[in-house]
């Protein structure tokens, strides 16, 4: 795995164990045992991830996974997919599926992640790096603002291809 270095950790609990960020290169079984754990508190609707999805997505040429954790050798307690694209106007990545352990938050977990996908992001030669956050997630919006991410005056849209589901 690839280690990223946070510009900033924030560590609000008083512990002395530094946020590490890693490129995930296969699909190990504690990543996929993080991500089952992680995926419920991303989304009550979404299916676990099966060890095959995992692996497909870490070997997908578009996608870098993320994982963060608390000490070099300490427990996933984050994550997050950058996905990078070429367009004709430029490379570009969206950030997708952030996510930090409930017991984990405040520890500056979500922004050594984000941190660490713009930093590869970077190094793709990505021109922007977007990221859409429900205006619900607070937390959320308030970090991303702070990394220096700014509202754009868009409107996202969304199709389900699956059969009997609705766009949330």
């Amino acid at each position: 795995m690839r280690r990223y270095t946070p510009a900033v950790t924030v560590d609000q609990r008083g512990d002395d164990q530094p946020v590490v960020v890693e490129e995930v290169t296969s699909a190990s079984p504690d990543v996929v045992e993080a991500l089952v754990a992680l995926v419920p508190q991303l989304s009550s609707t979404s299916p676990l991830p099966s060890p095959e999805q995992v692996d497909e997505m870490v070997g997908a040429p578009g996608t870098v996974l993320l994982v963060a954790r608390l000490g070099t050798e300490g427990p996933i307690v984050g994550s997050l997919a950058l996905v990078v694209f070429r367009i004709p106007t430029a490379q570009r990545a969206w950030i997708e599926d952030v996510v930090v352990d409930s017991a984990a938050r405040g520890r500056g977990v979500g922004s050594a992640l984000v941190e660490g996908a713009l930093v590869r992001a970077a190094e793709l030669g990505c021109r922007t790096v977007d990221l859409t956050s429900r205006p619900s997630r607070h937390d959320a919006n308030r970090l991303y603002q702070r990394l220096g991410f700014v509202t754009r005056e868009t409107n996202v849209y969304r199709i389900s291809l699956e059969p009997d589901e609705e766009a949330p």
